[in-house]
């Protein structure tokens, strides 16, 4: 029987510690970064037997950096003592390699004193092991890093999953539920926003406030259900015309809108202002067997210049 390396416990044959369960089927990868052959051979093949996924190994800082950058492992074994830029530079330089992320990373020596500990969590280290590490013992740390791996994960999930609701929220906010255009607090939102783009860029900016004609008449006469369909007719023609990504059209209250129409000079306005009556009017908007007709007139024109 092949006698096993000093540093490694007989524990490895008989423990069958596992850090997850073979059906668990979650995929897990560690870089082991260790200048000796031999201790790293070891540690890679007790890594195989508890269960992890793939094992990364490098001799030296610096390839340890490439394959971090490259693969992005789970988990970091990493030695103290490396030719070259010892583990302390290795684990300062992979916290900065990974910002707004975090990789467990498990500082392994032959030394055992409160200072190497400390100087250890100082360069950005997570946990520390003392060699000859003991297979039951490295599972164990394992198994705990892997917790806090997965629960950050599921917190950065959720912060997700939350930011994209308050998104979702803030746009429901911001829309008018008769027409689906943008609300009037939506519009002093993006109109501030597309002000300071104007000013910052040195490009022209148009607002265009408009509202309809005779609609109290055409209210009154026909109720309030056919006053809504005109009103939503009229949102649906205003969303076809703002093509460019930025136009913004928007109800600015009771029939009244309002258009912001950025890097659009004053004549590019008014030609675009003509053109909409004109696409109004040929809507005709009216209930069934009346003559009545709605006009979108210009009832207010602003061309903002940037300061």
């Amino acid at each position: 029987m092949t006698a096993l390396p000093s540093f490694v416990s007989p524990a490895i044959e008989s423990s069958g510690a596992r850090f997850s369960s073979p059906e668990s089927g979650a995929p897990f990868s560690v870089l082991v970064v260790e200048d000796q052959a031999v201790m790293r051979a070891a540690l890679v093949t007790e890594l195989h037997q508890a269960g992890v996924t793939q094992v990364l190994e490098a001799e030296n800082g610096r390839s340890a950096l490439a394959l971090f950058r490259s693969e992005r492992p789970d988990l970091v074994l990493l030695d103290i003592r490396l030719p070259g830029e010892d583990g302390y530079w290795v684990a300062r330089q992979l916290r900065e390699a990974e910002p707004g992320e975090w990789t467990p990373i498990i500082f392994l020596s032959g030394l055992d004193n409160d200072l190497d500990v400390w100087r250890g969590i100082e360069a950005g280290g997570d946990d520390y092991l003392v060699k000859p590490v003991k297979p039951i013992v490295l599972v164990a740390k394992l198994r705990a890093m892997r917790r806090l791996l997965d629960m950050r994960r599921r917190l950065v999930t959720v912060s997700a999953e939350l930011h994209l609701a308050n998104q979702k929220l803030n746009e429901m906010v911001e829309l008018d539920a008769l027409t689906g255009l943008v609300n009037r607090r939506g519009l002093d939102r993006m109109l501030h926003a597309e002000i300071s783009a104007a000013r910052r860029e040195g490009k022209p900016l148009t607002l265009m406030l408009c509202d309809l004609d005779h609609f109290k008449r055409f209210n009154d006469t026909y109720g309030h259900i056919q006053g809504d369909e005109c009103l939503r007719q009229v949102g649906r023609l205003l969303r076809e015309v703002c093509v460019r990504p930025r136009d913004i059209a928007a109800r600015y209250g009771g029939e009244a809108f309002a258009l912001v129409l950025p890097n659009t000079p004053r004549s590019g306005s008014m030609t675009f202002a003509r053109a909409l009556g004109q696409m109004l009017k040929l809507l005709k908007i009216r209930p069934a067997g009346s003559d009545e007709e709605i006009l979108l007139t210009l009832w207010r024109h602003h061309h903002l210049h940037p300061r």
